[in-house]
């Protein structure tokens, strides 16, 4: 199924939203145990790395990508390169392996999962930002 180009960020936004918001419920579930200023610090530094040299540069990169299709009409899966879903594919693997194995303690999964799964929520909204903008430019252009 095809899609126009910008809908794509659209596709993005919605599944890095839901991604984001089923992780950071995870952690929210398990925080309410954990709640210490060291543990709400080291919560920031997860989040702020995640953002800033992870998920911010992500969506940046492949809005771009998405901005530059020649085609106006893309496979609607094409919100993410290959690269991207095989990363995505062995995250979600790897985090459901750690989870269900116990290998990590209910502590790691509060305040990790709490902040990565915000970071991955706020970059679905920048996601559907990119789409908002991608509309009103779109709409000005054509008049």
């Amino acid at each position: 199924m095809k899609v126009k180009r910008n809908t794509l960020l659209l596709i993005a936004c919605l599944v890095w939203c839901a991604a984001g918001f089923n992780i950071f419920r995870i952690g929210f579930l398990a925080y309410r145990f954990y709640i210490t200023i060291w543990n709400l610090l080291l919560s920031g530094v997860v989040f702020a790395v995640f953002q800033k040299f992870i998920f911010g540069k992500l969506v940046k990169k492949h809005s771009e990508r998405i901005k530059n299709y020649p085609e106006e009409r893309q496979f609607f899966l094409k919100f993410f390169d290959v690269k991207s879903f095989i990363i995505m594919a062995v995250m979600m693997t790897g985090g459901i392996g750690i989870r269900m194995s116990g290998l990590a303690p209910e502590r790691f999964i509060a305040v990790f999962y709490s902040r990565l799964g915000a970071s991955l929520f706020l970059a679905g909204i920048l996601f559907g930002l990119n789409y908002g903008r991608a509309i009103f430019t779109a709409a000005t252009v054509q008049h």
